[in-house]
This record gives structure tokens, C-alpha cells and sequence, in this order.
């Protein structure tokens, strides 16, 4: 997918993301995501916060200061304390536009709404169509991105010596024991999300599940929730 394609599919998925949370109850906004110490109400309001300019991100770094996990925490908790119906309406208002946060690429910004918007639905039992290919494209850029600074946004599962290919579309990484499934839930796995074993089969699945401690069912943002460094 080139550049133009991702971002049409980060429309899709705010676009579906924005129509979920208008279906939601005021009792859904209030229950947890899979992001361990965030709510539904939390992720959406943090799904606002992906265009922020140099001097936005800088002005919120004064006002919630003691590191990036408390700055992204803080600044999203403040952000929720909005009515429901502008948070969604601040979603769909980031449709068609072509603008990142400062620090990261359009791919970061497709992961992001991928999988926050499963962070969402995945614990409300509800369904979230991801886009395959574009699933694919954020798969490889995780994959690709381990060890480096941009890997720190996730809270990594043990992937080591596990192969993870997909069964929809022609996308496969690593050596081992192996672990397939949707492309959909590779990724979950893929960004530290246990939700997604479920779908998976293959040797590495018990394995890989084995190592997972009872609590690790956590995200990037379960991470911040902690106020941990990433």
C-alpha cells in the first residue's frame, strides 16, 4: 500500500470507529478496555489526540510533566472529561485529513487506530472490521520496528522464536513454532495484546500463551496507565 492507500484506510477505520462508539451505552463508555487502567471512554478520547502540531505537543508536555507514559495518561484523561457526543464528533473530524503526530509516521497513526479501535470493541463483545491489507502494512511495520524507539510505544509479548503467518492474506515473519491466524489478530498479538490468541492456532499458541503472566493482557496504553517508561 502506498502512503495515499493508508491513509484512506485510517479514514475507514475512524469513520467505523466514530459509528461503534455512537452505538455505545453511557454504561460501555464507562467499562475497561483492554488496555489495563483505561476505560472505553479513555482510548476514544485518546483516538483525538493524533494530530497534536510541535507547539500543541509541547504545551501539553508542560502541563502534564513527569514523562512521556503520564503526559500521553493525563492528556487523554483530561480529554475524556468531554460529552460523549463531541468526543465521537472529534473523531470524525479527523477524517481525510493527512497529519501525524510529531515523533511518529502515517504508519504509527494507522496502528493506532487499528488497534485502539479492538482495544474498544474486543472487551464490549462488539465487531470492528480491520481492513486486511492495511492490517498487513501495520503488522510489518511492528515487526520491523522491534528493538528500535518506535517499538517502545508497545508493550511487547515474548516473540522471539515464534513464526506468525497470516491465513487471509500473504504475510508471515519470524522462525519457530508456529502461530496463524487473521491477519487482525497477528497484530493484537503482535502489539502485546493476548486478546488475539484466542484466534490463532498452530504449535507456538500454547507455547506462546504459557509465557503470558495472568495480568499481561496489556497495550500500549496499559503500559502508560501504569506510568511506566515505555
Amino acid at each position: 500500500m502506498i502512503e495515499n492507500d493508508v491513509w484512506a484506510a485510517i479514514d475507514v477505520t475512524r469513520t467505523r470507529t466514530a459509528d461503534l462508539l455512537e452505538q455505545l451505552s453511557e454504561d460501555e463508555w464507562r467499562r475497561a478496555s483492554l488496555c489495563e487502567g483505561w476505560t472505553v471512554r479513555d482510548v476514544a478520547a485518546h483516538l483525538t489526540l493524533q494530530e497534536l502540531t510541535l507547539g500543541a505537543a509541547i504545551a501539553t508536555a508542560f502541563r502534564h510533566p513527569g514523562g512521556v507514559n503520564r503526559i500521553i495518561r493525563e492528556s487523554s484523561r483530561r480529554r475524556a472529561a468531554l460529552p460523549t457526543e463531541v468526543l465521537i464528533a472529534q473523531i470524525r473530524a479527523t477524517v481525510g485529513h493527512r497529519r501525524h503526530n510529531v515523533g511518529v509516521t502515517f504508519q504509527e497513526t494507522l496502528i493506532d487506530n487499528l488497534v485502539h479501535g479492538q482495544d474498544i470493541a474486543i472487551p464490549l463483545g462488539r465487531q470492528l472490521e480491520m481492513p486486511t491489507a492495511a492490517a498487513a502494512v501495520a503488522a510489518s511495520r511492528v515487526w520491523a520496528c522491534r528493538g528500535t524507539g518506535k517499538a517502545k510505544v508497545f508493550d511487547s509479548l515474548p516473540l522471539g522464536g515464534y513464526r506468525f503467518t497470516a491465513t487471509d492474506t500473504e504475510w508471515s515473519a519470524g522462525d519457530g513454532p508456529e502461530l496463524t491466524g487473521p491477519i487482525s489478530a497477528l497484530l493484537l498479538v503482535l502489539t502485546g495484546r493476548p486478546a488475539g490468541l484466542g484466534q490463532l492456532t498452530g504449535a507456538g499458541v500454547e507455547a506462546l500463551t504459557a509465557t503470558v503472566p495472568a495480568r499481561h493482557d496489556r497495550t500500549p496504553l496499559g503500559r502508560r496507565g501504569a506510568d511506566r517508561r515505555k
